[in-house]
């Protein structure tokens, strides 16, 4: 009888938003808000891809870098604050791949890359790509 009692409760607790969802909350970018210089007082998210983390940047916590798994990224993203994202649903993303990266470092870059790229085009989210200085 507890059995049943259990199963019955499993029910009544309707699942969590994924992380996409939740990011649907977001307004559309609006490319009109965006900085004239390229990453000069970006207020989005803001993701640097490295080869064995992703660091992210917001102006929730903008001296704090988070360091999040490729996976991680979207269900961090969704966990920020509406204030956070004052150009609509759109990041920041700068590629910091080392001249001295071994064939290994940039294997795994590009995994990384592809991986978050995927992710936010998956859940609508534009993406502004900064170019490596």
């Amino acid at each position: 009888m507890s059995f049943s009692l259990a199963a019955c409760s499993r029910h009544d607790v309707p699942p969590a938003p994924d992380a996409s969802a939740l990011l649907q909350n977001i307004g559309a970018p609006d490319p009109e808000k965006y900085p004239t210089q390229e990453n000069k007082h970006w207020g989005n998210p803001y993701l640097v891809i490295r080869a064995d983390k992703i660091g992210l940047l917001s102006g929730a916590a903008a001296n704090e870098e988070q360091m999040l798994k490729p996976e991680e990224v979207l269900p961090a993203l969704a966990h920020l604050p509406v204030s956070a994202w004052p150009y609509g649903r759109v990041v920041a993303i700068l590629v910091q791949e080392k001249p001295t990266a071994s064939e290994q470092e940039k294997v795994a870059l590009r995994r990384s890359r592809g991986i978050v790229a995927g992710d936010l085009e998956t859940a609508h989210i534009a993406i502004h790509w900064i170019a490596a200085s």
